[in-house]
């Protein structure tokens, strides 16, 4: 799939936290604008900032240049006003596309945040990429708190192959997340949305997370299911004969059955739970 790309410089990086973010989080950081990784289910597909562009969601990025420089200036004005800052990074684009392993954006911000920490960073991603930074995130993690949650929708690939082809696979997450844990910094499998998984999907999980997140289509999608739906969704999963696996109590299913595997303070359910605790 061919991406149309282009530098900007951005106004602001830090945006305060509202929605479904408003539960513990400030302000969300987002390196980029658009995303390669183009998953059909992407609550961001119905947002302004795609709706109002001609380019198809996944064809098009913004690489914001002066990401790193703007959070410098922007943290600094908070400190002076004691404003808390817990970070969310990121929620309309993944810091870790394809395109960081050259253009370092979110390096650089990690970078800085070693200089002028948050109070509390978490990192949403879906790519192993993130590794590539564990000697930044070490040395963050011993100036603020910090979890580094793994988007894994899924243990089966062919399902990730339906909604998520252009996303790394289900392993080389896994993997990422394995490593990362055992550099000794926090982290998080984030079943975000729920997708049909097999029975064996939170044995894969157990030692390499000290959180389990859940979100679905219904409750995470910013506006209770209705952007699910007009991305057409439940066609989506009538056609793979998945119907029984979208449901709006799914969430209620999936916890009850992650219990068995995982104490009740490891398990979050979006809507239910605040962050940072």
């Amino acid at each position: 799939m061919k991406i149309e790309m282009k530098e900007t410089l951005s106004k602001k990086i830090l945006t305060e936290a509202k929605g479904y973010l408003n539960v513990g989080f400030t302000h969300s950081l987002n390196p980029y604008s658009g995303c390669a990784f183009s998953c059909r289910y992407c609550y961001v597909r119905e947002m302004p900032i795609q709706r109002f562009k001609e380019i198809p969601w996944g064809e098009w990025l913004d690489i914001k240049t002066n990401a790193a420089e703007n959070y410098r200036n922007e943290i600094i004005k908070l400190r002076r006003k004691n404003k808390p800052v817990n970070i969310f990074m990121s929620s309309a684009t993944d810091p870790y596309q394809p395109i960081e392993r050259k253009a370092n954006i979110t390096r650089a911000i990690l970078a800085e945040m070693i200089e002028n920490p948050p109070d509390f960073l978490q990192i949403q991603t879906r790519s192993p990429l993130i590794t590539r930074d564990i000697d930044l995130i070490i040395r963050l993690k011993e100036k603020c708190e910090v979890l580094v949650s793994m988007t894994i929708e899924t243990d089966r690939e062919e399902i990730k192959q339906i909604f998520a082809s252009y996303a790394p696979g289900i392993k080389i997450r896994l993997k990422a997340l394995k490593e990362i844990h055992d550099a000794g910094i926090p982290t998080q499998a984030s079943i975000s949305p729920v997708l049909p998984f097999t029975p064996d999907f939170p044995k894969q999980l157990k030692g390499i997370v000290n959180h389990v997140w859940i979100d679905t289509l219904s409750i995470g999608d910013g506006s209770m299911g209705k952007r699910s739906e007009r991305l057409g969704m439940p066609k989506v999963f009538e056609e793979h004969d998945l119907s029984k696996w979208y449901r709006k109590d799914i969430h209620v299913m999936v916890e009850k059955y992650f219990h068995k595997y995982f104490p009740s303070e490891m398990i979050r359910v979006s809507k239910k739970e605040a962050f940072p605790k």
